[in-house]
């Protein structure tokens, strides 16, 4: 069968960075590879290029903008230290241009990278009809069997809409959001996840009024301590607005082309509220892409509610696997239940995979303490256990924490008394490291270097005998000396603290 031309070793259905990952590493050995990838467009029509979700609709426009956001702020930051800069405004058309001209460039050489990989590359969606094999079907509408030794299931999420009247005719995602032709205006936001709070943190940070509408609490599943601040950070230094334990109703389209947005606290009888936007953008979760693909009439088992994928776990190995209810079909990325929604996880996920698959590895994706970051206005990076969760899961958990001022935003006068770092340990394990939180600036970079040793499963003591690079806020996880139980007030003191 390996000699049909349209059978190979292994399909991968998904043309994101996990699914490319694992296709290019089993190329790289020597197995004959095809991957599929297709765009539905978005209600108002949006599609883009193969790389998937963080290339094209999520973390590198999402960096890009929020980086714009920072040249802004830097720009005023830059007058108190003696430049003389003119602030001439922000031009969105530039910018958005600027950032999908990066973005075509990726996808060019995703393209360019599957050649010279010999995978071969179909612009199709992917349908199982049994256990070895897929039917892909083009644009066109024309068909392609292919059959498969394994099979990769790598297809993401899209975002959800509420399921309100209006929601698709007069709502954007973030699927729409970075290649919007003009600039978005007075805009409702939708969600308290992530992504809501970042793309709200870079509109207002280019000068366009902005309100958030919250349902219950931010950043679900993030320390929520951490959380609340930079809530804070986002209401008192960006001057965004907030609406707070309120749920859509439903959305109009006015006679001037721009959205009524109507909510209500969700209580029995409570009245409704309104109000006009240029723009509204729905950030409430996503679900996976899962309903077209046939997953479940051949045996693979999917979560009701959010459609993923359910991955059992394989003995003698605990915790999250790669593995779907069907021996030779696996499943990485964003579309896995229980998951890490996170790119570099999807890529060594599919790495890893395809070592075992075809070269006899046995080494498996740890998704325990990943280190990740929130790029808000005031960023929040960190790697192990939130607070709540620490104290769930151990019996004597203390936590050490400080406040500090970058000493570069101090001649500014910009956010002072606002960054913020705690480190979590374990008091019956030498104060083993359970967690470390950082708010403040740079904290992507920060957290990085600091997972690694979270990794190797250091002590505070370890961090307490580190030399800090000074001065840097970086500094602030060597110099932690104020508990929580000790009431102490963990604002800052200067070089010494």
């Amino acid at each position: 069968m390996a000699s049909e031309p349209n059978h190979f070793n292994l399909v991968v259905i998904g043309g994101g960075s996990g699914g490319l990952a694992c296709a290019k590493e089993a190329a790289r050995l020597h197995q004959k590879v095809c991957c599929l990838d297709f765009v539905d467009p978005s209600p108002i029509g949006t599609t883009w290029g193969l790389g998937g979700t963080c290339v094209n609709v999520g973390c590198i426009p999402k960096k890009l903008m929020h980086q714009a956001c920072l040249l802004g702020e830097y720009a005023h930051d830059a007058q108190e230290y003696g430049w003389g800069l003119e602030n001439k405004g922000h031009s969105w058309e530039r910018m958005v241009s600027g950032v999908q001209d990066h973005i075509a460039s990726l996808n060019f050489g995703y393209r360019t990278a599957l050649r010279d990989a010999k995978v071969e590359y179909y612009n199709a969606k992917g349908r199982f009809i049994n256990a070895n094999t897929v039917e892909a079907t083009k644009k066109d509408g024309k068909t392609l069997s292919i059959t498969f030794d394994h099979a990769v299931i790598a297809v993401g999420g899209r975002p959800k809409y509420p399921g309100v009247p209006g929601d698709r005719e007069c709502c954007i995602t973030s699927d729409d959001l970075f290649s919007l032709p003009k600039a978005p205006g007075k805009t409702l936001v939708v969600g308290a996840s992530y992504v809501a709070l970042e793309c709200a943190g870079f509109i207002k940070g280019l000068g366009h009024d902005c309100t958030v509408m919250a349902r219950s609490i931010f950043l679900r599943g993030f320390d929520q301590q951490c959380a609340e601040q930079v809530a804070e950070f986002m209401k008192v230094e960006s001057k965004i607005n907030f609406i707070r334990g309120a749920v859509p109703t439903r959305f109009e389209k006015t006679a001037e082309g721009r959205v009524r947005a109507f909510w209500s606290s969700g209580a029995a009888g409570a009245a409704e509220s309104s109000d006009v936007f240029d723009t509204v953008l729905l950030a409430i979760g996503r679900t996976a892409i899962t309903d077209g693909t046939n997953c479940e009439a051949i045996g693979i088992q999917l979560d009701r509610e959010s459609r993923k994928i359910i991955c059992p776990a394989e003995k003698p190995f605990p915790g999250l696997t790669e593995s779907t209810t069907v021996p030779n079909i696996f499943a990485i990325g964003d579309v896995v239940k229980g998951g890490l929604e996170l790119t570099p996880v999807a890529i060594l996920a599919g790495k890893l995979l395809a070592g075992r698959l075809y070269d006899g590895s046995d080494k498996r994706m740890n998704y325990n303490a990943v280190a990740t970051t929130v790029f808000t206005p005031i960023e929040y990076g960190f790697v192990g256990l939130s607070e709540e969760d620490a104290r769930a899961q151990y019996p004597d958990v203390e936590v050490y924490h400080s406040y500090y001022d970058p000493l570069e935003l101090t001649v500014a006068h910009r956010a002072l008394g606002r960054c913020y770092v705690k480190v979590i340990v374990d008091i019956n394990d030498f104060e083993k490291v359970l967690g470390m939180h950082l708010v403040g600036f740079h904290a992507g970079e920060i957290i990085q270097g600091y997972a690694l040793a979270f990794k190797k499963g250091i002590s505070k003591n370890d961090l307490d005998m580190l030399v800090g690079i000074h001065p840097t806020s970086a500094e602030t996880f060597t110099t932690l000396v104020v508990t929580k139980s000790s009431g102490v007030d963990p604002k800052a003191s200067g070089c010494s603290s």
